[in-house]
């Protein structure tokens, strides 16, 4: 006998009651099918451009989602949470909207314009910790009795249940792609886009990609053994996580079917090739679905794939060393 599926602590039908919360605010972004870069693979390639976002990356759609769940308690308490950039930005915005106070912490020398955007959005900025996981680490230690709501970047339903909409629209405009490629920072994103895939076309693959000096989510999810790397050793920010997050796991040991690494190098020839073929400045982790499609070509050839461009946060800084890598 069959195993009974497990009940997740995020359904299909959370994805669905989060539609029309998200787009009262948000109108969906374009899939648009280039080419130029399936000729890479010898495949079609359609990038869903989150990167067209308000704040320039998918994780608002969560932020709008969470906010339009909260109570008046905890609307008046306020929200917390730890990011890089996008996580930060997409609360950031949601708080503004409802008139909530938020605060965000980032580590210690975090992508700077990121960081501004924050600001300009109302947050208060606090910069602690050496990467990601310390300044998470800073945030549940040090501010743990504040009234104010922590938001964890990927232990929040709601949060899922948001970007998740994401793939609703992909399916609306491309219902039976061979493959959906989902960059994973500690996960929400794949995990939005598997619950949906599974429901209405579960014969689409689902496949994570991480960057090879940030493997640990890949490591966990392959392995079944929790693990944790000393650092996070990719230039692409939001990638760069040393620690998977429980939820995330849990969800994606149902809903993905595999998880790929890319190399630094080709995430910034990605980045390139984006900037030459589509004219879109994309950020590291927002190449990465396009780095593995060229990288893994093999299994991509002849199919249908869909990448999605997480974000389009590039720090400025980054981008002469990115175009000094030839485009694929």
């Amino acid at each position: 006998m069959d195993s009974p599926t497990p009940t997740l602590p995020v359904s299909y039908q959370d994805v669905l009651d989060a539609v029309p919360r998200v787009r009262e605010v948000l109108a969906p972004t374009p899939l648009f099918e280039w080419p130029g870069l399936g000729q890479l693979f010898g495949g079609r390639f359609l990038a869903k451009h989150e990167n067209h976002q308000p704040v320039g990356a998918f994780k608002v759609r969560g932020g709008i989602n969470l906010v339009a769940t909260l109570d008046d308690a905890q609307r008046k308490a306020g929200l917390m949470g730890c990011s890089t950039g996008n996580h930060g930005q997409s609360l950031a915005m949601a708080a503004a909207r409802a008139g909530i106070e938020c605060t965000i912490v980032v580590p210690e020398g975090n992508n700077p314009g990121k960081t501004e955007a924050m600001r300009r959005l109302g947050a208060t900025v606090i910069e602690q910790g050496a990467d990601f996981d310390e300044a998470r680490e800073f945030i549940e230690r040090e501010l743990a009795d504040s009234s104010a709501r922590y938001i964890h970047s990927a232990n929040e339903p709601a949060l899922i249940a948001g970007v998740g909409t994401m793939a609703v629209e992909i399916f609306e405009e491309c219902p039976a792609p061979d493959v959906i490629l989902v960059p994973i920072g500690l996960g929400s994103g794949i995990c939005g886009t598997g619950l949906v895939a599974r429901a209405v076309a579960p014969d689409t693959r689902v496949i994570g990609v991480q960057a090879e000096g940030a493997s640990a989510v890949a490591q966990t999810w392959r392995s079944g053994q929790w693990t944790t790397t000393e650092r996070a050793d990719t230039w692409a920010e939001g990638m760069a996580t040393r620690v998977p997050a429980e939820m995330t796991l849990e969800i994606m040991r149902e809903v993905v079917d595999d998880v790929l690494l890319v190399s630094d190098h080709d995430l910034r020839r990605a980045c390139h090739t984006y900037l030459d073929v589509t004219h879109n400045l994309v950020e590291g982790a927002g190449a990465a679905s396009l780095a593995a499609a060229v990288a893994h070509r093999d299994r991509f050839a002849g199919q249908t794939v869909v990448g999605i461009v997480s974000g389009g946060n590039l720090d400025p800084a980054e981008l002469p060393e990115t175009l000094a890598h030839e485009p694929f």
